[in-house]
């Protein structure tokens, strides 16, 4: 399978970025039609690229080859655009926005009552108004970031849709919108950007620990083993 092959690397980006699917989840997400997916999905099962399971959940997943040509194939786009500079910067600039939004989705979760920390029931409008200002600080910073990237890789713009949809969920106080798992929720579209940016430059998130700890560790030391 060669490495311009559009759908190809669509299909099998989509299946990393949903972990299992089916072929019309992956249709809508990248605005192919079914047939194209369906035919493509048979040809990456025949290569070895991708599993079909059946049972309860029926869909698609990658196998670790698939996982790795898609990778290659991410990488060509990436170098056919002359944008692996963008894409560096781009999850530079996203890094810290990550460990931001992180700490906010912990306090959408929990508040602190009569000096413990319990399950955030919603009940408390101050707080959750305080969690949602962050996150209007934060969204045009992130959509900034994204504005760079979609410019040489178009495919990074339905993040900021996505994003900006979650967000006037959230506004209108449907505060499932903000961390929920089984809906295209902020935290669910953000997870795939965090994703997508690791997979468009060959990484992955246990590497991206392993670094994040080392760099924990070697601050500490430079400042003496002081907290």
């Amino acid at each position: 399978m060669s490495e311009d092959d559009g759908p190809a690397m669509l299909v099998l980006h989509g299946l990393r970025l949903s972990g299992f699917a089916t072929a019309d989840h992956i249709a809508n997400r990248w605005a192919l039609d079914v047939p194209t997916v369906e035919l493509t999905l048979a040809r990456c099962r025949d290569d070895g690229l991708v599993v079909h399971r059946e049972g309860r959940l029926t869909g698609w997943m990658l196998s670790a080859a698939g996982r790795s040509t898609g990778e290659r194939m991410l990488a060509a786009e990436l170098d056919r655009a002359g944008a692996r500079g963008i894409a560096e910067a781009g999850y530079g600039a996203f890094q810290p926005l990550n460990a931001e939004f992180l700490a906010l989705c912990t306090d959408w979760q929990l508040r602190v009552l009569d000096g413990e920390q319990v399950l955030n029931d919603h009940q408390d409008p101050e707080h959750d108004s305080a969690v949602i200002a962050r996150l209007e600080d934060l969204h045009p910073r992130v959509s900034a970031i994204l504005d760079e990237l979609s410019a040489p890789v178009p495919r990074f713009a339905q993040y900021d849709a996505r994003l900006s949809f979650a967000l006037g969920r959230v506004r209108a106080n449907d505060v499932d919108w903000l961390t929920k798992p089984v809906i295209d929720s902020y935290h669910t579209v953000w997870f795939e950007l965090h994703e997508d940016l690791l997979a468009t430059l060959g990484r992955d998130r246990a590497t991206e620990t392993q670094a994040d700890h080392r760099e924990s560790n070697r601050n500490v030391s430079d400042r003496g083993g002081r907290g």
